[in-house]
């Protein structure tokens, strides 16, 4: 399974077993804003929104963007892995 960035609906998605597990953000210059997290209710509990949330943070590193976790999923994700803590723009 492969997380793609869809950049026309700005969302990292992950597709299983015919349902769309993924993470919504609105760009904002040089920054990612994190917005929504869903994983289909069938789907979860198999790890998938941490596939696409990490997918995300991993796009922002390489091409050098910051992220704000407006999305309480993404903000928990970043808190329980320190090493994305640096994308975090400062307020």
């Amino acid at each position: 399974m492969t997380v793609v960035h869809n950049s026309a609906q700005h969302r990292f998605e992950l597709e299983v077993e015919g349902a769309t597990a993924f993470a919504e953000y609105v760009p904002h210059g040089d920054t990612l804003v994190f917005t929504h997290t869903l994983t289909p209710a069938r789907l979860r509990g198999r790890g998938h929104a941490a596939k696409v949330v990490k997918a995300g943070l991993e796009h922002a590193r390489a091409n050098r963007l910051k992220v704000v976790p407006r999305c309480w999923y993404v903000a928990e994700y970043i808190g329980l892995h320190p090493e994305y803590g640096d994308l975090v723009a400062q307020r």
